[in-house]
């Protein structure tokens, strides 16, 4: 083939700064310096199991880009065999943290442990003993799935084989393939099959999902399934609730550079009281239909009145204190025109809802309940939800 191939990845919190543009060029020498330390012998697997039981561990990690603290004394553990979320908006901190997990950003203050080594000692063996899936990651789209893999293989003293990785991968298929052809998700499960050729004991795994459309979202879950059960260590980053609470035994939630919640997904919905969300939409309307005082919506679904062609409709205007002021609210906000309560006891609050509604001359268009999630979690928590930035 001539010169290696360097894999060139972007991990972003938003946007580029000095300091993500340096994290950006280690990450295109990443692959050739793991090339080069497992040619020269530098790395010495000897120490396996060593030192503390965590897989992770952060103690006081601090991390500026000029006068922006992007890491401001995280403290995390992360124990052997766990899937541990990390989540946040953009620009909260998550990509730094894992960027110096990964050994591409150094830490300006703090400890990094991973599986009880750190990387000023022990770089060349902690990349034989981790696996990173980027964000983004760009492969030559001339070579083939098997030759991907086999040159990656070639980065590590041990792992599994080819065969085992495509089976793994799901991609018997698209075997003799070319990159350039092959899919979004099959790109993705390619990346994931990369990261995993050395057989590591840690695996990052940042935003696997994003842009893939719902069929291969629930591949790469599948395949995290699969990692979780063979007792694999994975660090994963997303920007999705449901595919945090489906994989993830424990959850951070990161903003602006610290960590505002620790605990199993279950723990942190908990701790908003287990409360219900009502979330509704209101116009004003002439002679539009409006549900009866006392009837709650039919259905799992969204509820949604159509005040019939030809009706004036104008967005309504919901006084907060009103809202507030019905027993059973607890909080309320709104969202691109959605008003979201969060309450107790629903079965006795909606009906006042509609009431109150009816009541100032404001007709529902839209209205719903759902048991609080974690992005419910992370808004009452931070004011803004999760994908904001």
């Amino acid at each position: 083939m001539g010169h290696p191939a360097v894999v060139l990845g972007r991990v972003n919190d938003g946007k580029f700064s000095a300091g993500h543009v340096t994290g950006f060029r280690k990450k295109m020498r990443y692959s050739e310096s793991m090339k080069n330390e497992t040619t020269n012998g530098a790395a010495t697997l000897g120490t396996r199991g060593a030192g503390s039981s965590a897989s992770l561990l952060l103690r006081g990690v601090k991390k500026a880009f000029g006068d922006v603290k992007a890491v401001d004394g995280v403290d995390l553990e992360v124990a052997r065999g766990e899937c541990f979320g990390l989540l946040g908006p953009n620009g909260a901190g998550k990509t730094t943290t894992i960027e110096i997990c990964e050994g591409l950003t150094e830490p300006d203050a703090g400890t990094v442990e991973l599986l009880g080594l750190n990387w000023r000692a022990h770089a060349g063996e902690l990349r034989q003993r981790i696996g990173i899936q980027l964000q983004e990651t760009q492969f030559p789209d001339k070579l083939t799935v098997e030759e991907t893999l086999r040159l990656f293989r070639s980065f590590f003293k041990r792992g599994i084989s080819v065969d085992e990785s495509v089976k793994t991968a799901q991609l018997e298929e698209k075997r003799g393939a070319r990159v350039g052809g092959l899919s979004g998700g099959q790109k993705q499960r390619l990346a994931m099959a990369t990261a995993l050729v050395g057989d590591p004991e840690l695996l990052f795994l940042d935003e696997p999902t994003t842009g893939l459309d719902p069929q291969a979202r629930r591949h790469l879950w599948d395949l995290v399934d699969d990692l979780k059960h063979a007792g694999r260590t994975i660090i994963l980053t997303t920007h999705y609730m449901d595919e945090a609470e489906r994989l993830c035994d424990r959850v951070a939630i990161m903003d602006h550079g610290k960590v505002i919640a620790l605990g199993t997904p279950n723990e942190l919905i908990a701790s908003i009281g287990g409360e219900d969300i009502v979330e509704f939409a209101v116009v004003e309307s002439i002679d539009s239909p409006v549900p009866k005082a006392g009837s709650p919506p039919h259905g799992p679904g969204p509820v949604r009145w159509d005040p019939g062609p030809g009706a004036p409709v104008a967005h309504g205007r919901v006084d907060e204190a009103m809202l507030l002021g019905i027993p059973g609210v607890k909080s309320h906000r709104v969202d691109a025109g959605l008003h979201q309560l969060a309450v107790s006891e629903t079965h006795t609050v909606v009906p006042r809802i509609f009431t109150a509604l009816t009541e100032h001359g404001l007709h529902l268009s839209e209205f719903r309940t759902h048991s609080a999630t974690l992005e419910d979690v992370f808004v009452r928590l931070t004011g803004r939800n999760l994908r904001d930035e």
